[in-house]
């Protein structure tokens, strides 16, 4: 596993004190100190464009505080639109049949991934890969992304954090052989991208092509066993 895509953050595995992502705090004090010293220059056109990248880049890494359902039902991993909802024969991180629940999100979404259902994290893989546009059918296999595998009591589960056209950067901060709570946070993708859900293929899917999700709140399935 490359270790360049990967943040250690563990005071970040389930809860986070501020109302920004911490990934995003470089990007935002940058902006920041553009502004300062573009005033302090007296370039003010100048100074008013960083101000703006800065409140972007604040309300882009923004991180809500919600509170998870309660339930056994599985929840979204993404803000964002589901683009597909399919079938599938082989899924390619299990290698059995599968359900799959593709998320995309634009950039006016919260990009903090959050984790859909408890369980352990049994392999975690990254595979480097091109810049598709996110909400395209072969963004799921062409584009750089990162595979969580995780044993949870309807089976099986894997979460694909998947860059995009714009994203460039996935961020993770969780390790192989933790276990992992419904709705806990853990990682992001910079700027645009997609997250893919492979399900037991007994899932019942909750969402529809088009509907709006929000993670760590909106149920995507549950199970019929």
């Amino acid at each position: 596993m490359k270790d360049y895509f990967r943040t250690r953050e563990p005071n970040l595995n389930i809860y986070n004190r501020l109302p920004v992502a911490r990934p995003g705090l470089i990007f935002m004090l940058a902006a920041a100190a553009l502004t300062l010293l573009s005033l302090a220059l007296g370039w003010r056109c100048l100074a008013s464009l960083f101000f703006l990248i800065t409140l972007f880049m604040v309300w882009f890494f923004r991180d809500p505080r919600r509170p998870t359902p309660p339930g056994t039902f599985g929840l979204s991993p993404a803000d964002g639109r589901v683009i597909r909802v399919e079938d599938l024969a082989d899924n390619p991180y299990t290698r059995q049949p599968a359900k799959k629940v593709s998320i995309f999100m634009n950039v006016f979404n919260v990009h903090v991934n959050r984790i859909p259902l408890g369980g352990q994290l049994t392999s975690q893989t990254y595979h480097p890969g091109a810049f598709f546009n996110a909400s395209l059918d072969k963004a799921s296999e062409g584009n750089e992304r990162n595979a969580l595998v995780l044993a949870t009591a309807d089976g099986p589960v894997a979460v694909v954090q998947i860059a995009g056209l714009i994203a460039r950067r996935i961020v993770s901060w969780v390790a192989e052989g933790q276990r992992l709570e419904r709705g806990q946070r853990f990682g992001l993708i910079r700027f645009g991208s997609r997250v893919d859900l492979y399900l037991p293929p007994e899932s019942e899917i909750m969402v529809t092509v088009g509907q709006k999700v929000s993670a760590g709140w909106s149920p995507v399935w549950r199970s019929k066993l």
